[in-house]
């Protein structure tokens, strides 16, 4: 036998390693540089961990929770970089810098005007809601195939479009005369550096981040994270049991059961009639997330503060008008007659079920 069959057949045999972790990300490294971190961690002579990623980008100052995805469980990531994300910051009062956080040089300074619970309270209410946001210069968006922070670093300002951004929660706490704590909760795409200088601003000085931490992302809390140094510490199988399933970050309640002869023609790529397996409760959770969808489309037609890109990600496949209603699909998980998960089908109200991403275990 060659040495490269040989190879080949040792890859072949080990076990690809699939699930979502939630680490608990340090001060000073990449969100990257986690994932590098955790798939190493996850490797072993029987395992492959090549396939991981993260479901949204972390500064390196910051720190807090970063969910990570294994394997076959990154099929379904973008759950979560779409959800809503929780964070807890410092904002230092008194100095802006050009980075709008503490790694920044300090290129202005002004006063601090006295505060109070009144003032923050009136502060907090102007920046709740939909709005639009102007993305800093140093950040990882692109322009014309160079990212803005390469262009912030040479000196050159750059033209920004501004996003659409939901303030869903925000609190604002003087900690002292020079600190305020901010905790959030946003839609994704929201810049909170930007936001805490809008807000100090809005207070009647300037300002930037001195502490970023994430705490939540969609359901996930980082109450339930590991550090790196914990995970670590664990023998392999005990990592591996620390893995969530790999729909964890699927955020649909709604399921159908397969036979075994309906999951392998799923798994062929077939579509199925399963209009006999409707139930009510199925039926009435397929009618409420088509009006839930009719609705958000209104909402972005008549409201120029929303962002009609954002809403309408979810139902890219359900926007030619003239579809009849009982065509129209809806995402929903498919499992086995044990319960296992299958992947995920898209299925119209005449029973007509369409595979989407399946997992392949």
């Amino acid at each position: 036998m060659s040495i490269a069959s040989k190879s080949s057949r040792n890859k072949a045999d080990k076990t690809r390693v699939s699930g979502v972790i939630l680490i608990d990300k340090p001060m000073g490294m990449t969100s990257q540089q986690v994932v590098s971190k955790v798939k190493y961690l996850f490797k072993s002579p029987l395992h492959d961990s090549k396939k991981a990623g993260h479901t949204g980008t972390l500064d390196p100052m910051a720190t807090g929770l970063l969910p990570i995805c294994l394997g076959e469980a990154t099929k379904f990531s973008h759950y979560q970089l779409d959800a809503d994300k929780s964070y807890q910051t410092t904002i230092l009062l008194g100095q802006q810098t050009d980075t709008g956080d503490a790694d920044g040089q300090v290129i202005d300074q002004t006063a601090i005007p006295s505060l109070n619970k009144t003032l923050l309270d009136e502060v907090t209410k102007q920046f709740l809601g939909a709005q639009q946001q102007i993305p800093p210069m140093y950040s990882a968006l692109k322009k014309e195939g160079k990212k803005l922070y390469e262009y912030a670093r040479a000196g050159i300002e750059i033209e920004r479009e501004p996003r659409f951004i939901n303030i869903k929660f925000l609190e604002l706490t003087l900690i002292n005369a020079q600190q305020l704590q901010l905790t959030v909760t946003c839609t994704k795409g929201t810049y909170v550096r930007v936001l805490a200088e809008d807000i100090a601003k809005a207070l009647g000085t300037l300002g930037h981040l001195i502490s970023l931490r994430r705490i939540k992302v969609g359901d996930f809390i980082v109450d339930n994270a590991l550090t790196l140094e914990q995970l670590e510490s664990l023998e392999h199988e005990q990592r591996l049991a620390q893995l969530m399933p790999v729909d964890a970050c699927i955020d649909i309640e709604a399921e159908l059961v397969l036979s075994a002869e309906q999951g392998i023609r799923v798994r062929q790529g077939q579509r199925l009639n399963v209009f006999e397996q409707i139930t009510e409760p199925l039926k009435d959770y397929m009618v409420q997330t088509l009006i839930v969808e009719d609705a958000k489309s209104k909402a972005a037609e008549d409201d120029s503060s929303v962002d009609t890109n954002n809403l309408l990600d979810s139902r890219k496949e359900n926007t030619d008008s003239n579809r009849p209603e009982y065509e129209r699909t809806v995402d929903i998980r498919l499992v086995d007659e044990c319960g296992a998960f299958i992947g995920l089908g898209a299925i119209s109200l005449n029973g007509r079920l369409q595979p989407k991403k399946l997992v392949h275990l």
